[in-house]
């Protein structure tokens, strides 16, 4: 597991305990210094859900690399999952330049949001252009082949996208070894294109391909 370095004292606490006022009134008078903590997809960048701190709970995150936060209703630590088992594995941390908020980078283990989408903003929805590119993309498969070429391919079946994967890598290798930078970047998002393709009809997405990159990098980190 990967060490992450992160001085829970760095915050600016002082400052923090005037904002306790974010509580319900009924409990404000007896709710600690609370940092804001917004919580974001580590390999996606979508922002997930935000979160208060208090000292303890930040210190407790960096301890067990599983986010927890200070409870405002609750007056207590509560460990993101402790019930649904919806845990947020933590991968980053950094504060603001004013040291009054934090940047939570994690690792989801099922949906953040207690509703069951991934964010509990958007309602989960895609809103990268990658995202939109791969629903896009998802939509054209089942579709008339003449419909459009993304449904033509499905329709070809796995042989003829895989084949497209090869000839789009072959051309993206000799644009590169031509030195050719305007046909590099065309060839290569031929090849992003039919590679998203090729992964949906396989039943898998590029979301699986980077988890699998991060997972590798991490495990040379560790």
């Amino acid at each position: 597991m990967t060490d992450i370095t992160f001085d829970s004292s760095s915050l600016d606490w002082d400052k923090l305990q005037g904002q306790a006022g974010l509580a319900p009134a009924s409990v404000s008078a007896s709710v600690p210094a609370l940092v804001p903590a917004i919580v974001q997809h580590h390999l996606t960048g979508k922002v997930l859900m935000l979160g208060y701190m208090d000292k303890a709970a930040l210190e407790k995150t960096l301890a067990t690399k599983q986010v927890t936060f200070f409870s405002r209703s609750k007056q207590r630590l509560w460990t993101k999952g402790e019930t649904s088992g919806n845990t947020l594995e933590l991968i980053a941390i950094d504060k603001d330049c004013d040291n009054d908020s934090l940047l939570v980078q994690v690792i989801p283990n099922g949906p953040t949001c207690h509703k069951g989408t991934i964010s509990c903003w958007l309602d989960g929805k895609a809103h990268t252009f990658m995202d939109n590119l791969t629903h896009l993309i998802i939509s054209r498969k089942g579709q008339d082949a003449d419909s459009s070429y993304t449904a033509s391919l499905f329709k070809a079946g796995t042989k003829r996208i895989a084949q497209k994967v090869g000839e789009e890598g072959l051309e993206t290798a000799l644009a590169a070894a031509t030195h050719d930078k305007e046909e590099l970047v065309n060839e290569a998002s031929d090849l992003m294109y039919h590679l998203l393709v090729l992964l949906e009809d396989q039943d898998l997405s590029m979301e699986l391909v980077t988890k699998n990159l991060m997972q590798r990098h991490l495990k040379t980190k560790a």
